[in-house]
């Protein structure tokens, strides 16, 4: 199968949705860029996808690697069509007040300048040629508040206000921006990252049935095929076993 949009770059594909994400482009017919921290990892995925995926080594708060991106790809690589912003963090579910400002910040500097630095890197090429699309990875954390969110739900809330933006920039050129919104997903690290222990990330399952990063794949792959005037400004998606919560209340302040 080809397609009009042929190079996909995917960051965080040593994992989870970015590693569920490439395998699944290079199935349906398009090349990958697939970036991370873990070079064995990449040379993984290269292995298991064959020249169909080229892994590179690039972190997401190495924003003069980021800058450097366009000129550093290798020759046949140079011209990417489709960025798909997957790499980012959640540290802690801590109350404002006890959590770790350098968990902060790392969140900060990987979820939104990271995010912002590499499609501000590659959105020149794709506006000069008139052709591509920026597929954003948010989540529902950005749109619903919950206890120990806080910065992890702002960088979130960014990704989405940041997109919608682009989106309107971007007016009257055939390049398009996506946000993809997950709930509940599991077959990942996310949880494992977040909270340091495996046996707390797999309590966050327990008795339900999440979306996995194969779900995530099949979204973003949906996106990529719909005709090029077709633009999906975003998708907010979760498993049947989740909904928004109500309101919180608090009953024990009552005098």
């Amino acid at each position: 199968m080809t397609h009009p949009l042929k190079t996909v770059l995917v960051t965080g594909a040593t994992a989870g949705f970015g590693h569920a994400i490439a395998l699944r482009l290079v199935k349906e017919g398009f090349r990958v860029i697939a970036t991370g921290r873990r070079k064995e990892r990449l040379d993984a995925l290269a292995a298991q996808a064959g020249g169909a995926v080229l892994p590179f080594v690039l972190d997401m708060t190495d924003l003069e690697a980021i800058k450097a991106l366009p000129d550093a790809l290798p020759e046949g690589w140079q011209q990417v069509d489709v960025l798909v912003n997957n790499a980012g963090l959640a540290l802690g579910l801590e109350k404002a007040w006890q959590t770790k400002p350098a968990d902060w910040e790392q969140m900060i500097a990987t979820n939104v300048t990271g995010l912002v630095e590499i499609t501000r890197a590659l959105l020149p090429g794709m506006v000069a040629r008139n052709a591509g699309h920026v597929i954003s990875l948010g989540s529902t954390a950005g749109t619903y508040p919950y206890p120990g969110a806080n910065v992890y739900g702002a960088t979130k809330a960014f990704v989405d206000q940041f997109m919608r933006n682009l989106r309107s920039d971007l007016l009257g050129k055939q390049v398009r921006a996506t946000t993809i919104a997950p709930g509940l997903c599991g077959g990942s690290e996310f949880s494992q990252v977040r909270l340091g222990d495996k046996d707390k990330a797999d309590a966050v399952y327990d008795n339900t049935k999440p979306l996995l990063p194969e779900d995530i794949a099949e979204t973003v792959t949906w996106v990529l095929k719909l005709p090029p005037h077709v633009n999906i400004n975003e998708i907010e998606m979760m498993p049947t076993c989740q909904a928004s919560a109500g309101l919180a209340v608090d009953r024990t302040m009552a005098v």
